[in-house]
């Protein structure tokens, strides 16, 4: 047995197709010599050597599409490159859909596809039927054909990985395991083996299912959890046609994947099986579980209807075999908040044949690089949140998690197990009132509020929802009277110390170095200048800070903040979220409500725009914070928790004089998005700059001691940016936005909608999108242009402009 070195550079945990992706690029970037990866048995022996091997292109989002693309590519030459076969096939699939909200997600699918760069057809019954003889089309209204996905032999590509990683000076280990993540100095320090210690300047975890108690013990949060997954194997079917694209008809939760002379017929059933709830045995290797005859006959017997020639076909194997599925059914990639210089890649979802290739490329340059190539923000693991943890929580999730890949994507859809994780003090008082909730990051947040005689209940559909007009409703009446917003989803962190204007200043964009009772807007950018985190930033006192920021970046936001405050300065920070109510009342009455429950000035003169202080409100004391988010005047109530069920009371008593109503957050939705504010992780991420995103007024250009990504800023300052955010409005009232809609310049596509919604003051659809041109989008060419949107394949007309589509002066914030 060969003895194992006692350091080395980066060690990679964890031996199938994602640790050696990672392996393999990272030798790919140069470093090969300096990886160490450890396999507790033989490669692939986790999940990856049963899995049914599919490489699908097309995801939810550009990038993540890019990287999935990236893979394909990779499969397609490896074997070229290494030598070793990976029995990579470009069959194409073909997804079928047999009710028109079905064919309406394709087809949207479709449109995203295109804009993509993907291939893509849109085909009726009569073709799809044509391109899969075997199936059963009478009940088909239409498919869509990628005719460059895939699939490959999940145990050859993974050797191909491997053999690339060594062939690049990588040390692959099997029989090794890892009994835990080493730290020191808040840092990563390496791993300790059966084999002794390894002391190393990174870890990747790559672990698969066993990458979750890994973690939890050196206090990280990997949320995943395994299920039970099932598939059979037939026997040889002698009129099986050559090269069949794989088959998939999510609404009967089925793939099919051809083999020679064979098919490969999988499920992702509704309600799963989830396994290992004591944790996953450490010497569970090429296992599989008992089969389930009960569980799987009800899918067999629909992909039997699909495909008659399975009622004549004997099963040559049945197999049942966990893999590891995420709260939110998108895997876990970057470097841990809590613990610098420990990586994950893991929680795929089924999906990690087909994310392998890409998520191994970007996780090699986090590494080399300390920073993300790209915007990752959809699998980024520092959305994770600590209680995401909790074995009992992630087991009832993992119950509706993996059927959620084949269920219908309905906008707006909400997760229906595992939860009521975290509640507002006012929870109970606003369900009383109709609301129905959606779920971020664990809260319970009221969306809309039912009128009465209405159930607050979801009824989904790509068109106008049921909630639409008391939606409506709501945005009106922040319009025109009063809205009261629960927002104590808020995160909130203090910043305290004598240096902590000077810390501050350094993170931020814009110029914090205000008197107390000063709001300040501002992002904060990384050294390319792009943006990491949207958010505002109030002065209590000469020592002390308040931030506010969005509670789905929670976790990213403070662990950004923590890294880049200077360890000699003396400042402490805090995350005070758990600590504090926010409610937001908005409109051009809250100044008549508020005043009948304070003896403040309320009046613009003693109580300007983006001023804070603290007063005294019914029988509390809270901070007032004039600030919007909806367009209108306004303020946010920050307040101890215990104080907000009696701030509430107040509020609703002084407000219904004025024809105040309770507001949720799809209204918040469509009043921001008629203002153009934008949204980070949609509107602006770390890939899109200040100047991209029409943020410049937000950037304190030549503040003394400068901020992190000043010098990336002044390189573009002054010329017109090769792509430019820009507020559309649909001319039809009729069609919805949503997302990822193409957009489309005189003939030409040139970007796509990166949040839309229906705009109830502006009578028609505004969704936010970047307009991209080689040359330059200045204002000229952005606005000179004939625009489309389109939607679901079909397009529709629409203005553009560069101004927010409601109070473009913005004078009613002030007024």
């Amino acid at each position: 047995m060969p003895s194992l070195p006692d350091r080395a550079r980066i060690v990679i945990i964890g031996g199938g197709v994602v640790g050696c992706s990672l392996a393999y690029h990272l030798a790919k970037r140069g470093a090969g010599a300096d990886v160490l990866l450890l396999e507790r048995h033989r490669l692939t022996a986790g999940t990856t050597w049963h899995a049914a091997g599919l490489v699908g292109q097309l995801r939810a989002t550009q990038n993540l599409t890019r990287l999935a693309q990236y893979t394909t590519g990779l499969y397609r030459g490896l074997e070229a490159e290494t030598g070793q076969p990976t029995g990579f096939r470009e069959s194409g699939s073909l997804a079928v859909a047999t009710t028109a909200a079905r064919f309406e997600e394709l087809r949207r699918g479709a449109s995203m596809a295109r804009r993509f760069g993907l291939e893509v057809r849109v085909l009726g019954p009569s073709e799809a039927a044509a391109m899969w003889p075997l199936m059963e089309a009478r009940d088909i209204v239409g498919a869509v054909h990628l005719p460059r996905d895939g699939y490959v032999n999940p145990i050859d590509v993974t050797q191909a990985l491997a053999r690339g990683a060594r062939m690049g000076g990588a040390r692959i280990e099997e029989g090794v395991s890892v009994t835990a993540i080493l730290t020191g100095n808040g840092r990563v320090a390496g791993v300790m083996t059966d084999r002794g210690p390894v002391r190393a300047e990174a870890v990747a975890n790559c672990a698969g299912m066993w990458a979750h108690g890994l973690a939890a013990a050196a206090g990280v949060t990997v949320p995943l959890h395994a299920a039970e997954h099932f598939y059979v194997v037939t026997e040889t079917i002698p009129e099986l046609p050559p090269d069949l694209p794989v088959l998939r008809d999510p609404d009967l939760c089925t793939y099919v994947k051809p083999e020679p002379g064979r098919l490969l017929v999988g499920w992702f059933e509704t309600r799963a099986k989830p396994w290992g709830m004591g944790g996953v045995p450490p010497d569970f290797s090429f296992g599989h579980l008992p089969d389930d005859m009960e569980h799987v006959a009800p899918l067999l017997e629909a992909a039997s209807r699909r495909l008659p020639v399975l009622e004549r076909t004997g099963i040559r194997l049945f197999f049942n075999g966990p893999e590891s599925f995420t709260p939110d059914d998108r895997y876990l990639l970057g470097e841990a908040p809590e613990l610098p210089g420990l990586y994950v890649a893991a929680g795929f979802n089924s999906i990690g044949i087909q994310s392998a290739g890409g998520a191994g490329r970007v996780l090699a340059d986090w590494i080399l690089d300390g920073h993300p190539p790209m915007d990752l923000w959809d699998v980024d693991i520092r959305r994770a949140m600590p209680f995401q943890r909790n074995a009992r929580y992630l087991r009832d999730r993992t119950v509706e998690a993996l059927g959620l890949l084949y269920a219908m994507h309905w906008p707006f859809r909400q997760p229906e197990t595992a939860r009521g994780v975290r509640r507002s003090p006012i929870h109970d008082r606003l369900a009383a009132a109709g609301a129905c909730f959606g779920e971020v990051a664990g809260w319970e947040r009221a969306n809309w509020f039912a009128p009465p005689g209405m159930r607050p209940e979801y009824e989904y559909s790509y068109g106008r929802q049921n909630w639409f007009a008391a939606s409506a409703e709501e945005h009106r009446a922040v319009r025109e009277a009063a809205g009261l917003f629960d927002q104590t989803s808020f995160a909130q962190f203090v910043v305290e110390g004598a240096d902590a204007e000077a810390a501050l200043n350094r993170i931020c964009a814009n110029d914090v170095a205000v008197p107390p009772g000063r709001v300040v807007y501002t992002q904060w950018l990384n050294e390319r200048g792009g943006i990491e985190a949207d958010l505002t930033v109030t002065r209590e006192s000469e020592t002390r800070f308040r931030i506010v920021t969005a509670a789905a970046s929670q976790t990213r936001d403070f662990a950004w903040l923590r890294r880049h405050l200077p360890p000699e300065a003396r400042v402490a920070a805090w995350d005070a979220s758990s600590a504090y109510a926010t409610l937001s009342l908005m409109g051009p009455r809250s100044r008549q409500i508020l005043s009948a429950l304070t003896s403040e000035d309320l009046s613009n003169e003693g109580f300007p725009f983006a001023t804070a202080r603290e007063i005294d409100l019914a029988y509390a004391r809270v901070w007032a914070t004039r600030i919007t988010y909806v367009g209108e005047l306004g303020w946010e109530l920050h307040m101890p928790a215990e104080y907000a069920p009696g701030v509430f009371e107040a509020l609703m008593e002084a407000g219904a004089p004025h024809g105040m109503r309770l507001a949720g957050y799809h209204a918040l939705n469509s009043l921001r998005i008629e203002k153009a504010y934008r949204h980070w992780g949609h509107d602006i991420t770390d890939e899109d700059d200040p100047i991209q995103a029409g943020l410049g007024f937000a950037v304190a250009w030549d503040k003394p001691g400068g901020f992190i990504g000043q010098r990336a800023l002044l390189a573009r300052r002054g010329c017109s940016p090769t792509r430019r955010l820009a507020a559309f409005i649909l001319e039809d009232p009729a069609p919805l936005l949503y997302h990822n809609e193409p957009i489309w310049r005189d003939g030409v596509m040139v970007g796509h909608i990166t949040s839309g919604m229906f705009g109830h003051t502006v009578g028609r659809s505004v969704g936010l999108g970047y307009v991209g041109c080689e040359h330059g989008a200045d204002a000229a060419f952005v606005t000179a242009g004939r625009y489309e949107i389109e939607i679901a394949g079909e397009r529709f007309a629409a203005r553009v402009t560069l101004k927010p589509p409601y109070d473009p002066a913005g004078a009613r914030i002030r007024s």
